[in-house]
């Protein structure tokens, strides 16, 4: 038996309890045991610990005493020479890829959420059994953990070099689907639960297939020995098809995703839509992280502290360079057209647009605060602070066709950093010298403009000199008006109010119900509705009821003026609103004579 040792089964489905057995086979004196607080790659205190109980540590046949040092720490003590057994149960009801999932359908584990941490033996090998499912005999598990001694649907005894190895290999529990395909020689399997009848589960092993081909390509060349200079010897994906849902979370040689099951590859629905689209920009993007921070990786995650936040100001480059690549990679392998890219890159442009705290806050600064904002989002997130994901993915568009007019690309830099860094950190001055050895200038001013003020991306600029054509779209009300809002039978609620725009200067405030709109004489002002039966004589207000915001400009002709009706805390408001002249947000578009050798295809 290895020094450390997890047996893992699901206790009962129903309570949604897994057991956890932890066999340490050489403890300390007083030997300390914590949980993580967090899961890399998802930078927010989880407090794992909360779901913990029942824990129990014996030496023999006699119980061990155990006092909790903190939230999450416990010391135990041992009578030296002597195998310490820990026993505890975890509720697992978090359906997100974050943390652990259990019911009567499937199970799901991260080894945050269910493997405490044995101070002192970290760096030694670590066992994980997993038992069978009572009663489910159809049930399988997959992990991305190397098997030792594994049954043909996958239950047994997996190992891994280290704590932090082992918590970087989620377990998949249930009757899920199953296939494999190989790419550049290495071995491919995608797993999938929750599925429909019509999931055409061929067509979506082809085009990931695709993605992950062209990706290893992309870092290791397309010679024959790409595949073995890759830092993988195999690959699990583990998707969970759901009602409503979508996300992922990036590992070693796995990637846990979610998705709507409507976007799934349908065998009756031969045409791609966009949702399914979406799935496979998921797809590239988590794939794209085995080697962009699981291999690349910010000197402050070198080495994770599971206690506590861990601070980079990077992610704006390794959320946000995988971020531009997962679409771009898709184009090139051609899942996608021009068309189609240039509608998701403006879609990302416009996010970024609507977003004022870009100009209180700097991509960098964001990517420090993801602890506490990014991952916090409430009303005014928009207001302060900007998503590392969105701006940090136009940040390397800029460098990318900024180096395109120096003869030079980003992919070249991206390899470059691939061979300086890999095997160790990668700092900010990394990027740095590989964008001067490739162009023989320095880049701190591009640096200091994009990543480190609010100053606005050269975005107009640097497309136009690629041939793409920007022209004008009408924007939506919301965008009109600065507000976000949720409209679900025939309701308007204000879910947030965006800086400097007519509806906060009009008083909207969060959690407001839109109820409707007197338009016409007195609209500048709080005077009182006329009678509100829809139609008022010339120069008369007139009250409507409203279910959708883009129905004002029907109901407004042409006044610039209305009064919102408005529901808060039970009272009804009449906050007086002037409407700003026609929006507008960027289409792009490709001439038709364009090369097929021009960027986005290579």
């Amino acid at each position: 038996m290895s020094t450390v040792h997890y047996a893992v089964e699901a206790a009962d489905l129903h309570a949604h309890l897994f057991k956890v057995t932890l066999t340490i086979a050489q403890p300390a004196a007083r030997q300390t045991v914590s949980l993580p607080v967090w899961i890399p790659g998802s930078y927010l205190v989880r407090e794992f610990s909360k779901n913990l109980q029942n824990l129990v540590a014996t030496q023999g046949r006699k119980k061990a005493v155990i006092t909790q040092r903190d939230k999450c720490t416990w010391d135990i003590a041992c009578t030296p020479g002597q195998v310490l057994v820990l026993s505890y149960e975890v509720y697992a009801f978090d359906a997100s890829v974050r943390a652990a999932w259990l019911d009567t359908q499937r199970g799901f584990f991260n080894g945050t959420s269910l493997c405490l941490r044995v101070h002192g033996w970290e760096e030694k090998t670590h066992q994980l059994q997993i038992k069978p499912v009572k009663g489910h005999s159809t049930w399988q598990a997959a992990t991305g953990m190397a098997p030792v001694k594994v049954d043909k649907k996958g239950f047994g005894l997996y190992q891994a070099d280290n704590y932090s190895d082992l918590v970087d290999c989620p377990v998949e529990l249930g009757p899920f689907w199953s296939g494999h395909f190989t790419a550049c020689g290495i071995p491919h399997r995608f797993v999938v639960a929750g599925a429909l009848p019509s999931f055409d589960g061929e067509r979506l092993l082809a085009d990931t297939q695709k993605i992950c081909e062209t990706e290893i390509r992309f870092w290791h060349g397309s010679g024959k020995s790409a595949g073995k200079k890759a830092p993988h010897k195999n690959y699990l994906f583990m998707l969970n098809a759901v009602n409503d849902g979508y996300g992922g979370l990036e590992h070693k040689n796995s990637t846990a995703l979610i998705c709507n099951r409507a976007d799934l590859p349908r065998q009756t629905a031969p045409h791609t839509n966009e949702g399914y689209t979406t799935l496979l920009g998921l797809i590239s993007h988590e794939y794209f992280h085995t080697w962009n921070v699981k291999q690349l990786r910010p000197d402050a995650l070198a080495r994770y502290d599971f206690g506590q936040e861990n601070y980079t100001p990077l992610l704006w480059f390794f959320e946000g360079f995988t971020s531009y690549y997962d679409d771009l990679l898709l184009r090139r392998a051609g899942l996608m057209d021009d068309a189609t890219y240039f509608k998701l890159l403006g879609k990302t442009i416009l996010q970024v647009q609507q977003t004022p705290g870009r100009h209180v806050q700097s991509v960098a600064q964001a990517s420090f605060d993801a602890w506490v904002k990014y991952y916090r989002q409430d009303e005014n997130t928009p207001n302060a602070t900007v998503s590392y994901y969105t701006k940090g993915a136009l940040v390397a568009l800029c460098f990318d066709l900024k180096l395109r007019q120096e003869g030079q690309t980003l992919d070249n830099v991206m390899r470059g950093l691939w061979q300086r860094c890999h095997a160790g950190p990668m700092r900010e001055q990394d990027l740095l010298d590989e964008l001067h050895s490739l162009t023989g200038r320095s880049w701190q001013k591009e640096i200091a403009s994009w990543v480190h003020s609010t100053d606005e991306l050269p975005l107009r600029e640097l497309l136009s000199g690629q041939g793409v054509e920007i022209s004008a779209e009408t924007a939506p009300m919301s965008q009109r008006l600065g507000v976000r809002v949720s409209e679900v039978l025939g309701s308007i609620q204000i879910k947030g109010v965006l800086r400097g725009g007519a509806a906060e200067k009009a008083g909207l405030a969060a959690g407001d119900e839109w109820l409707g709109a007197e338009i016409g004489s007195g609209s500048g002002s709080s005077s009182s509705s006329s009678s509100g039966k829809g139609r008022g004589k010339q120069g008369e207000a007139s009250s409507w009821r409203l279910s959708k915001l883009d129905d004002l400009p029907m109901l407004m002709g042409r006044a610039q003026q209305l009064v919102a009706i408005v529901a808060r805390d039970k009272r009804l408001l009449k906050l007086p609103m002037k409407v700003p002249a026609q929006a507008s947000f960027w289409k792009l578009s490709v001439p038709a004579n364009r090369k097929a050798d021009q960027w986005p295809a290579v």
